[in-house]
């Protein structure tokens, strides 16, 4: 367990050098402005219709996911190109979707993208993965459920 915590934390502290452009913290202020922001914890409180979209790589999910009754996997890089056939046509545009990532930018951003692309009902978790584990909550994976714990 404290191998794949160690993995998370060093992953993590490698994208800070990311997000240190000044654009890109413009533009995810704007981002932040215009979504909702979900705390880990407050998950449980809303419905059961949601629609999480873990905006990860395909290898950062399956080092584990948030479980609900619908996670949907669509990349940030792939998510316009995704949004209409694997949520529009499938949930509606007014669908419940709160969007994750590792840390949060990547899903602030992705819940934004939806928005403009017509989504109406968008909303991030605050803090991502991290901040949900450091909660104390678990998440899935091939090797059972998970925790920082």
């Amino acid at each position: 367990m404290k191998n794949i915590n160690t993995k998370l934390e060093k992953y993590a502290k490698s994208c800070d050098d990311i997000y240190l452009s000044s654009q890109l913290k413009k533009i995810l202020k704007e981002a932040k402005k215009e979504i909702k922001a979900i705390k880990p914890n407050d998950l449980y409180t809303i419905a059961k219709d949601i629609i999480l979209i873990d905006v990860r790589e395909p290898e950062e999910f399956a080092s584990g996911y948030i479980n609900g009754h619908t996670v949907l996997t669509i990349p940030r890089g792939k998510l316009e190109f995704m949004a209409i056939e694997k949520i529009a046509q499938k949930y509606g545009q007014d669908a419940k979707i709160v969007t994750y990532c590792l840390k949060g930018p990547r899903g602030f951003l992705a819940a934004h993208q939806l928005k403009k692309l017509g989504f109406s009902n968008v909303s991030s978790l605050e803090g991502g993965i991290l901040a949900w584990l450091k909660e104390g909550n678990t998440i899935h994976s091939y090797l059972g459920e998970l925790s920082l714990a």
